[in-house]
């Protein structure tokens, strides 16, 4: 398997302690430029993770002579623009969740990298988590019987915290409402949609939300719950918060011949434990080890050099996307969205 070189747009936190070390670990990838506005930072996260180069100029980074798929990590309000200019260079995109921060921009993406002929997929690194695959495959061989209801959080939160300080540092971008877009819901939120969409197979026709922002006093929410309607008649309920200090990040399906419960599986390592409860099937599997991320890494790369699509596509986000537009809509109107499938 020859070897596909790599680059990050946006050197941030998340790229640092999770991007750049996946593709430094993945088979068959190297980490060959990155890019920030600051060419100290670029050069100083270039040299951290064995990058060849460090650009302070997008159009230079694309330049990069060993340069074949973008990993973009910038804030949530320019994965448009950055995945537009890597797929107009002719790069694979693998862009992190949100894919976008509204459809229109979504199918632009999709639209443009359909265009020039190149791979867009994205960060839905849950999906990669074995238990969340077994659960799934257990669905779609019918163990669990029809679906009835799915229900997936995902909160963090500090102890005596009442409110949620404004972030700082490299990650001040997710306090301005422009640039992220959304706050619990675009961190953690997004990941649960596309969660239950990829264990139950069905999608999001209907949506009721409740968040305690979307408001002009607090335009960022720190805390959502969703109820979901499905396309194959299950239910799904989500919540995301920031403010949830021993929050219980599980999975559960049930059917109506049983029940998965993926204890502590929803998060960013791979651990937890899967307790499988039906006529068919009684088990429990724990898990102590692995990564998600380089696991994405190595799955997007078979979609460029065996054809096929990305483990989330874009098409996937977009859907994701939907449901957010819906949840934050709900919200501001006090009623039941439905959703239209694409």
């Amino acid at each position: 398997m020859r070897t596909i070189g790599w680059g990050i747009i946006g050197i941030g936190q998340h790229a640092d302690r999770f991007i750049a070390p996946a593709i430094t670990r993945a088979k068959g990838a190297r980490l060959v430029a990155v890019v920030s506005r600051d060419m100290g930072r670029a050069r100083a996260f270039a040299e951290k993770h064995g990058a060849q180069g460090a650009y302070d100029s997008i159009p230079d980074f694309l330049r990069h002579p060993d340069l074949e798929a973008v990993f973009i990590a910038s804030p949530n309000a320019l994965h448009k623009e950055h995945t537009l200019l890597s797929a107009q260079a002719g790069k694979h995109v693998l862009v992190e969740k949100p894919m976008a921060l509204t459809v229109e921009d979504c199918w632009a993406m999709v639209e443009e990298c359909q265009r020039r002929g190149v791979q867009l997929g994205v960060g839905f690194h849950a999906r990669q988590h074995p238990a969340h695959q077994e659960v799934r495959r257990l669905v779609q061989h019918g163990v669990f019987g029809d679906l009835v209801l799915l229900q997936g959080q995902w909160a963090r939160g500090v102890r005596g915290q009442k409110s949620v300080p404004p972030a700082t540092g490299l990650r001040a971008w997710w306090s301005d409402p422009d640039l992220a877009g959304g706050g619990a819901i675009m961190g953690m939120g997004v990941h649960i949609i596309d969660l239950l969409r990829f264990v139950s197979g069905q999608e999001v026709t209907e949506v009721v939300a409740m968040t305690d922002g979307q408001s002009e006093a607090k335009p960022l929410e720190d805390l959502a719950i969703a109820t979901l309607g499905f396309s194959g008649g299950a239910y799904g309920m989500l919540v995301c918060s920031r403010r949830l200090p021993d929050s219980l990040n599980n999975l559960v399906v049930y059917g109506v011949n049983g029940r998965a419960v993926g204890y502590g599986t929803v998060g960013t390592a791979v651990t937890g434990r899967l307790e499988v409860e039906t006529q068919q099937v009684q088990t429990t599997i724990a898990y102590t080890a692995g990564d998600m991320y380089q696991a994405e890494v190595e799955a997007f790369q078979r979609a460029i050099l065996e054809g096929g699509e990305p483990p989330a596509t874009g098409l996937d986000g977009l859907r994701v996307c939907q449901v957010t537009e819906a949840i934050f809509r709900s919200q501001r109107e006090g009623r039941r969205i439905a959703l239209s499938l694409v």
